[in-house]
């Protein structure tokens, strides 16, 4: 298979573009003379010319110019000319680090002040005891500011982030202190400004599917697959990610080709660890054994709001019968839905069973870049929730051998909202605003009276900077380092093979989970989400986390015992 995107090669630059529905395509330079592309055969097209790294180019048909879909940098975003990088191999020693010792802190490059801001930011977060930084998706996006699920040309990172050696600079300075970088990559659609692939490529698309952003990608087709494995291999060893997380991949109609994926790019990785996390919200558990490490969970994060929050609209409304012994079949089994009717899918089933899955399979969140940024007000639950009961959820989600994953600013109890923002054009911009207010209309409450901000506005995206100067910062900064200490020490060496023995709802918000470690000791953990106390049988020794009288958890609190 052709590789997609420039190659730098003796004397100049080959040039490639896959184009099976087009006619005549020309080549065109910043500085220098058009060049037509020549048949390849297989619906390639191709040129040579002797042009080095650095050189701006796009591609004509017609009177319409366009990017290279594979570009690996633009000047002038989706619109503008695509520009040669040489390709790198990732040449620190960095190996990575086990997947059991991840603690994930999921950010937004644009708010943390681009790859140099972040990589500001590296050490402090490091000290706490985060050991993975994931980044939201980086690939050029209409404007200046955007979730990046926009995205349109996923080799090329965003200019409003930085550059690419500022990008391969982040990353050298996380595995300087031992952290790994994780990037989320959006595979299942492309977004509705700057995707020019139709025109030249409309087989890129199924005809007879669709996702709730557009097209499907038709994954039958083997040039379709390769331009996203060749993505893929492009971030873990030209840029060396330690990790991706795929989104959505439930709009992804091929899971055969996300089997083989996993299983070629773990492969090629030989001795270095690499991670590969999935979003499916349709529970699906099949590729957990299939070479991926592990999945987001949103099931525990739902019964973890309907416990603090009380909402019980949209998709709440699956755990609001009894939300306790769903975080506890959560802790146990990871999935709570494995195949049990939704009423918020009709009464369609939902999810696979997911048992005899690790722990380690699940990634557990209390807050995510979703489930912030998709509420009408982008409200974090610091301001939803009792902060007694927040600080008692979050150290049951610490403590927990499943992986645990923050989102930025709640590791120093930020009441910044997230809101959804986006930077188009006034007729995109306006279809934007009118979606965003139907998807509220399933949430009673959330919307109803309230002024939704408008994502189009720079104001919004000012707005969704987290704060870190909260009046109890502090305390919530020294709540999460001490947990992660406690973690590092007594769960996270002994995470791999372990295995739970059950999990129970002991009371309306308080549940009891139990776990056999690597090498035979116990973990207990004891929630109480509530505002009683609640009566338990807790061991008489082995405490690591936590005070109270035996036989007893206060209210909003969480204890921890380890025993032989």
């Amino acid at each position: 298979m052709k590789h997609f995107g420039p190659q730098v090669e003796e004397g100049g630059v080959r040039f490639r573009l896959w184009a099976p529905d087009a006619g005549a395509i020309f080549l065109q330079f910043r500085d220098g003379p058009e060049i037509a592309l020549r048949d390849a055969k297989g619906g390639w097209r191709e040129a040579f010319a002797p042009v080095q790294a650095g050189t701006n180019y796009r591609f004509r048909m017609g009177e319409t110019l366009f990017p290279d879909p594979a570009s690996q940098a633009q000047d002038g975003g989706v619109h503008g000319w695509s520009v040669v990088v040489p390709v790198h191999e990732s040449a620190d020693s960095w190996k990575g680090r086990p997947w059991e010792e991840t603690v994930l802190y999921e950010c937004h490059p644009g708010l943390m002040g681009g790859f140099k801001g972040l990589a500001a930011r590296l050490e402090s977060l490091a000290q706490l005891g985060i050991t993975a930084v994931e980044l939201m998706p980086i690939a050029v996006f209409p404007g200046a500011h955007n979730w990046g699920y926009d995205g349109v040309l996923p080799y090329a990172p965003a200019e409003a982030y930085g550059t690419p050696d500022d990008l391969r600079a982040l990353i050298g300075q996380a595995h300087g202190l031992e952290m790994m970088i994780f990037l989320d990559v959006v595979y299942n659609h492309f977004g509705p400004e700057g995707n020019y692939l139709p025109l030249y490529a409309k087989r890129f698309f199924r005809d007879d599917i669709s996702t709730p952003w557009g097209a499907a990608i038709d994954f039958r087709l083997p040039e379709v697959r390769e331009f996203f494995a060749q993505n893929a291999r492009q971030w873990l060893f030209d840029y060396g990610f330690d990790g991706l997380r795929f989104d959505a991949i439930h709009a992804i109609n091929d899971a055969g080709w996300l089997a083989d994926l996993a299983k070629g790019l773990k492969s090629e990785a030989g001795d270095r660890q690499i991670h590969l996390v999935l979003e499916n919200e349709d529970n699906g558990a099949a590729l957990l054994r299939s070479g991926f490490d592990a999945q987001w969970n949103d099931d525990i994060h739902h019964a973890f709001h309907v416990l603090l929050t009380g909402e019980s609209g949209g998709y709440y409304r699956d755990f609001a019968d009894a939300p306790a012994a769903h975080l506890a079949r959560a802790l146990a089994e990871g999935f709570v839905y494995q195949g049990q009717l939704s009423a918020s899918r009709n009464g369609r089933p939902r999810g696979e069973p997911s048992a005899d899955l690790p722990p380690s399979s699940f990634v557990s969140f209390l807050q995510n870049h979703d489930q912030i940024g998709n509420r009408a007000l982008g409200d974090r639950l610091t301001r939803l929730a009792a902060v007694p009961a927040l600080r008692a959820a979050m150290t049951l989600l610490l403590l927990s051998p499943q992986i645990p994953m923050l989102f930025m600013g709640e590791e120093c109890g930020s009441r910044s909202p997230f809101l959804y923002f986006t930077d188009h054009g006034p007729e995109l911009a306006q279809l934007v605003r009118e979606g965003r207010a139907r998807e509220f209309a399933a949430f009673a409450g959330q919307a109803g009276g309230v002024i939704i901000p408008d994502p189009n506005d720079p104001a919004t995206f000012v707005a969704s900077r987290p704060g870190i100067d909260a009046p109890d910062s502090d305390s919530w900064r020294a709540l999460v380092r001490d947990l992660l200490a406690v973690r590092r020490r007594h769960i996270m060496p002994f995470i791999r093979g372990a295995k739970s023995t059950g999990a129970a709802a002991i009371g309306e918000k308080a549940v009891r989970a139990d776990w056999i470690l690597r090498g035979g000791s116990r973990l207990r953990l004891i929630a109480n989400l509530g505002n009683s106390p609640v009566a338990a049988r807790t061991p008489e020794a082995g405490a690591i986390w936590g005070q109270g009288a035996s036989g007893e958890i206060a209210p909003m609190t969480t204890r921890a015992w380890i025993s032989p």
